[in-house]
């Protein structure tokens, strides 16, 4: 099969994954209710798992068992790359969003995807969130040890740097306390299952209200 046809067709479905993702997420903030787009890859989209044990699903009744009124809109689309993202987020900012949990690159370090590209299209997505005054919160990767420290260090400065020179909120490491751990993700070891979600869930929580609470 030509790799043209191949590159089209995986075109096709993201455009789809992105497509049913809004469909899914489009019924209108009720008033006085926050926005909170997550924007990533199947960490954040609930790969594998029930749409009510997915981080979108936690995160809300999070937040709002904390008081917070707020809905949380899943713009995330399992398999993405930080290219991919930065293709489709134009498309994806549609409507109220008061804050967006940026969760990109972790397919770009499980595919070698050289540290210098991932970081312009990081850079190009925080630069068009910037512009339209959203805040973000950038959820950081490390990248897979078996490429090497070179690498690594390529990789890994990405999250603080760009946090630092946008002047956005950073969470260190997204997977924090489950990568790793196999009792917290499923059976391919990648992608956390629902007790590995609510880990995160609770470790990130406080971070995204105090982005809420500083817009009050």
């Amino acid at each position: 099969m030509p790799n043209g046809y191949v590159t089209q067709v995986v075109k096709v479905l993201a455009f789809l994954a992105c497509f049913l993702a809004a469909v899914s997420n489009s019924a209108p903030a009720r008033a006085g209710e926050k926005v909170v787009l997550t924007f990533g890859d199947s960490l954040t989209a609930g790969y594998g798992l029930p749409a009510a044990d997915g981080f979108v699903a936690r995160l809300q009744d999070s937040l709002r068992a904390h008081g917070s009124a707020v809905r949380v809109k899943n713009g995330s689309v399992s398999g993405d790359t930080s290219a991919g993202g930065r293709a489709r987020l134009a498309w994806t900012l549609k409507g109220q969003i008061d804050l967006v949990i940026l969760e990109l690159g972790a397919n770009d370090g499980l595919r070698g995807v050289r540290p210098s590209v991932t970081r312009r299209n990081l850079d190009a997505i925080l630069t068009e969130l910037g512009r339209r005054g959203i805040p973000v919160l950038l959820a950081g990767m490390l990248a897979p040890p078996n490429l090497g420290a070179e690498f690594g260090r390529a990789f890994n400065s990405i999250y603080p740097d760009l946090a630092r020179r946008h002047d956005v909120a950073l969470y260190r490491f997204f997977l924090e306390g489950v990568a790793a751990q196999p009792h917290l993700n499923q059976r391919d070891g990648l992608h956390p299952n629902a007790a590995g979600v609510q880990v995160i869930v609770d470790a990130i929580t406080p971070h995204v209200l105090k982005l809420l609470d500083s817009q009050e």
